[in-house]
Parts: C-alpha cells; structure tokens; sequence
C-alpha cells in the first residue's frame, strides 16, 4: 500500500536531518530515509575524523530547531580567535572584537548528526525510516514521487528533498545536471594528540604546498588539516602514524606545539560542483547534493544548513497559504534565496584558494598587503568576521533564531 506523505528527505545526515527537524511540529508530514544510523555517541570514545566548524549562524539553526542541547550534552569546541598568515602577512580575529562569545565552533558530524535525529523523535509529524535501502526512485513532472524501499514499503511525496551527497542518486534519477572540476589537489585529514590542552584557536597557513590548518578539539587533541598534491598526499598517508609525527612536526609551524602522537588519517580530493538548478516541480536539492564547495574556511554544511532552513521555511509558508508545495513556483523561490548566495560563497572560497597557491611575485605581494590591511582595518576585518560567522546577508528565520512553526 503507498504510504503519503508531503515531504520525504532522502538522506539522514546533519542537513537532511536539519531540513526535517525544520519542518518539525508543522502541518506537513515528513519521512526522512537514510541507509546506515550513526554509531552511539560515548564520552570516553576517540574523536571522529570527520569535524566541521559549524558557524554562529549554523548553531542558531541548530539551537532553534532544538537539537543544540544534544550537541553540548556530547562534545563540542568553541573557538574565540582564528589566525590566517604567511611570510609578511598575517591577520588575527578574535570574537570579542565584535562583541561575541565565540567565533564558532568545532563538532564531529555524527555528534551534530545524533543530536538531530535525537530531536527529530520528539515530531509527531516526521518518521525516521532506517537502516533501509531504496530499490527504486520514480519521478515524473504533474505527479507525486515514489520511493520503493528495499523492505517493501512505497513512500509518495508532493516534494522530493536529495540530501544523499555529492553523488546524489535523487538528482541523477531526475535529471538535474551539474558543473564541476577538480582542484588537483588533496586534502590530508590528521587526528593528534598534543602534549598542551587546547586553546581557544583555529589557524590556517598557507606555504607553496597548499595550506596548513589546525582546529582545535576538547581535551589534549586537534585534527590537523594538509593540503598538498594527490602524490605526497599518498606517500604522508602510507607511512607509519611515528613517521608522519615527524613528517608534521618538520613542516608546521612552532604554534603546532608538540605533538605526541598521530592517533588517525584520512584524505580526499578537493572538488567544487554545482548544480545548475536546484529544483525540479516537486524536487529540491539541499546540502552537498546541490554543492561541493572547497573546504578551506570550511563553510560547506555551514550553507547546507542554511539549505534546510530556507527549504523549510519556504515549504511552510506555502503550505500555510494553501500553496502547492509541490509547485515549481514555490521551489523556486527556495532556489532565488540560496543558489546565488551559495554560488558567491563558492567564488569567494575557489579565488582565495586560488590567489593562495600561486607563487608569482606580485600576486604573492598583493595577497600579503590584503592580510596586512586586513589586520589594520578593523571595519573591514569585522565584516569578513561576520561573512564567516554566517551573520550577513539575507539569512533564513532559524539562522536568526526565530521560530517558523
């Protein structure tokens, strides 16, 4: 028998997840499918590889929806300062200068994922089907989707959400294109455990190479970030965790500090892709599935999450007025408010990457005399403090901290 529901989220983690929770407690009725459940979240267990800094805006979402409890009752590490430098240039920004508490924070994604699925228990209106696999997605224009899982039940939707990645199956399965291109370049991810307790920074430095960045996590550990060609990316990974030790202590910086001990590696290639639409009539693409984004200031589930917020907002609003939240005039006023803001934020990310790693002389001035005014001019410091925070532009109601249920 088909089951109906308003909106099903295809992907559990943190932005379906968010973009769930979102419509929590609304009129419409939700079901969220996601293949593997996270594992359960202990105290005492290592730190995940996989972090993000998860914005002021990102954590007003987070908050407003009401999983934020559930991130702090985990773990978390908030961040007061952030240094960016190489050779004359340098630039330090500090929350206070703005008068916040902090500049963000550092969470592993499956604690940010448990807290949302957590949270999402408490809706009458949204059900969480997993572990389950999809057999089949159908998808035609005028007509309500259909997704047939692998344990028999079929799902109608009026709106089909892909939050299933980069590879998203959902988009393929609809036809909604992308452009995208390497970076030819890798990023090597690195757990450590350090001889100090960890202070209150992130910091990013950038040398022929590729950048070098440091976030700090609790306790006496950080994840390490190194960006460098696929072929060193290779070599540092297959050596032993006492010689790639000694591999980071030769190439970063003293404010490193020492490092006892490498306790866990991971690599992935740098890529950026976009989708040229986000919508299709009763289609919306959220989170990684409408942009890979490169990681340097690690901005990309910050507007994923920013993603679900407008999604839900919009979806809610339609529904409050009787719309078709189907339509593709309701989806693409979704698309108007995230894609172009999305899009800036990608141009922004692949210049400054790029600007970086170019070793010509004057461009190596310019990009020096940007972070030495950057450092003198406090209005323009603050405003690129504020980008980062996810606090300017047209925000989404949840990103500031205004319920829309």
């Amino acid at each position: 028998m088909k089951e109906k529901f308003d909106v099903v989220i295809v992907g559990g983690g943190m932005v379906g997840a968010a973009v769930a929770c979102s419509l929590g407690g609304s009129s419409l009725k939700v079901a969220v499918i996601e293949s593997s459940p996270p594992t359960p979240f202990t105290p005492d267990q290592p730190h995940d590889l996989r972090v993000s800094a998860l914005s002021i805006a990102s954590q007003k979402i987070l908050e407003t929806v009401g999983a934020w409890e559930g991130v702090a009752n985990r773990r978390f590490c908030p961040f007061r300062r952030m240094r960016v430098w190489e050779t004359a240039g340098d630039t330090e920004f500090c929350s206070d200068d703005i008068n916040y508490p902090e500049l963000g924070y550092i969470v592993e994604n499956r604690v940010t994922q448990l807290a949302l699925l957590d949270r999402l228990q408490d809706f009458d209106n949204a059900e969480l089907i997993c572990p389950v696999s999809i057999k089949k997605i159908n998808y035609a224009v005028g007509k309500a989707s259909e997704v047939e899982l692998e344990n028999g039940r079929l799902l109608s939707a009026k709106v089909l959400v892909a939050a299933d990645g980069g590879q998203s199956r959902v988009r393929q399965t609809v036809g909604l294109g992308v452009t995208s291109w390497d970076y030819q370049q890798y990023a090597l991810v690195i757990y450590i455990e350090t001889a100090y307790g960890q202070q209150d920074i992130t910091w990013q430095r950038f040398v022929p190479s590729g950048p070098q960045a440091f976030l700090p996590l609790t306790g006496n550990f950080g994840s390490i970030v190194w960006y460098n060609s696929p072929d060193e990316v290779n070599r540092l990974k297959a050596l032993s965790h006492e010689a790639l030790r000694d591999e980071l202590v030769a190439a970063f910086p003293d404010c490193l500090g020492k490092v006892n001990s490498v306790l866990g590696v991971a690599s992935f290639p740098l890529k950026r892709q976009h989708a040229q639409n986000y919508v299709k009539p009763g289609v919306a693409l959220v989170g990684d599935a409408a942009h890979m984004i490169n990681p340097l200031a690690g901005q990309g589930v910050n507007i994923g999450l920013l993603d679900a917020a407008a999604l839900a907002e919009v979806l809610i609003d339609a529904a409050k007025k009787g719309l078709e939240i189907g339509g593709l005039t309701v989806l693409k006023r979704y698309e108007q408010l995230r894609r172009n803001e999305n899009l800036k934020m990608m141009t922004v990310m692949d210049l400054f990457y790029r600007l970086f790693s170019n070793e010509v002389p004057p461009v190596k001035f310019i990009r020096n005399l940007g972070l030495g005014l950057a450092e003198r001019i406090m209005p323009a410091k603050n405003k690129v403090m504020r980008n980062a925070m996810g606090l300017e532009g047209n925000l989404p109601k949840l990103a500031r901290g205004e319920r829309i249920v």
